[in-house]
């Protein structure tokens, strides 16, 4: 199939879809739960609790610096898992698929995906495929959805509700790099430093931080909308404000200067291997220094604190001594992003 389009009949049931599903899903996503292919994954999960998430992803372009569609459907749905406090152990992913799409670059999306999945050490253990005619969708869409365990202890991540004055922000690492590496893909932009996109599965790295401190008290990806999107939905309905140090914000200087060239903001650019992470006082420089350990965290750093001062808005001190607050992300600033 390395050199055939995709045709509707692939999407029909009959002999082309078992061909394709044999020959790209079945071959790159093979474990003993998906090869059973039954209607439903029976899974075995020794929990009280599950952690369940849906995403879809329609990036536009595909393929970028740094990863691709297929990658960028499994971290995103592990990180959404990881962020609430879980274990990510199952995926699943159904495509829809443009007639025409090439079975190559259908071929090279869905070994990303097998191979970021064995990574993270998760199995895609059930999906789906359908075609639709030429123009009724952009080349691919995916779908996926994760289940993952969770301990009763860090139930209250995903909602924050022991969040505290005092308690320290801590982003794990350079914001708006996803952003500006689609950005600079989709317009063919001649940079001369190449930006690539964070896309990464940081469950790992949030484990080994809930492993050395019980004072984790709210994670959440800084996805669409960026790092001042998720601090602005945080205290949105809350009895406290978050202050940002603007300096102490990790930006690439590549970065910086795509946004000041373009107009954006770097704290409203997405990001697909960032969160941010609110963490007790006393334990905020222990978790600094773990998450510095891991690759996906060397740039870790505190930017902001909890205060009991002007609740529900987020204020940031800007470089320049001034100060201004963060709203939630208005309208579409990078249509497609993921």
């Amino acid at each position: 199939m390395k050199n055939e389009k995709i045709l509707l009949g692939h999407g029909s049931g009959g002999k082309l879809s078992h061909t394709l599903i044999q020959e790209v899903f079945v071959k790159y996503f093979s474990n003993t739960i998906l090869d059973n292919q039954t209607d439903a994954a029976v899974l075995d999960i020794d929990s009280k609790s599950i952690s369940l998430t849906t995403d879809s992803f329609v990036v536009d372009p595909v393929f970028f610096p740094g990863g691709n569609i297929g990658k960028l459907a499994v971290c995103g749905t592990v990180n959404d898992i990881a962020v609430s406090g879980a274990k990510p152990l199952y995926l699943s992913s159904a495509f829809i698929i443009e007639e025409g799409f090439p079975v190559e670059d259908l071929t090279e999306i869905v070994k990303a995906m097998a191979e970021e999945a064995k990574k993270a050490g998760v199995k895609i253990v059930t999906g789906d495929t359908k075609v639709v005619d030429k123009g009724k969708c952009d080349k691919i869409f995916i779908n996926t959805t994760g289940v993952g365990t969770i301990d009763e202890s860090r139930k209250h991540i995903g909602s924050g509700s022991k969040i505290e004055p005092g308690d320290k922000i801590i982003i794990n690492g350079n914001i708006g790099d996803h952003g500006m590496a689609i950005m600079s893909a989709r317009n063919d932009l001649k940079i001369s430093a190449p930006i690539v996109s964070d896309c990464a599965c940081l469950h790992n790295l949030i484990a080994s931080a809930l492993n050395v401190s019980d004072s984790v008290k709210f994670i959440r990806d800084a996805t669409r909308g960026g790092l001042a999107t998720v601090v602005s939905e945080l205290v949105s309905t809350k009895k406290f404000g978050i202050n940002i140090d603007e300096d102490k914000v990790p930006v690439l200087d590549s970065v910086r200067g795509m946004c000041e060239l373009l107009g954006f903001d770097p704290f409203y650019v997405a990001n697909e291997g960032k969160f941010v992470m609110v963490v007790g006082k006393d334990d905020a420089e222990k978790v600094l220094a773990e998450l510095k350990k891991n690759e996906f965290g060397k740039n870790a750093a505190i930017i902001g604190e909890v205060v009991a001062e002007h609740p529900g808005k987020s204020i940031v001190k800007t470089g320049i001594g001034g100060t201004r607050i963060l709203d939630m992300l208005s309208g579409e600033q990078l249509p497609r992003i993921c």
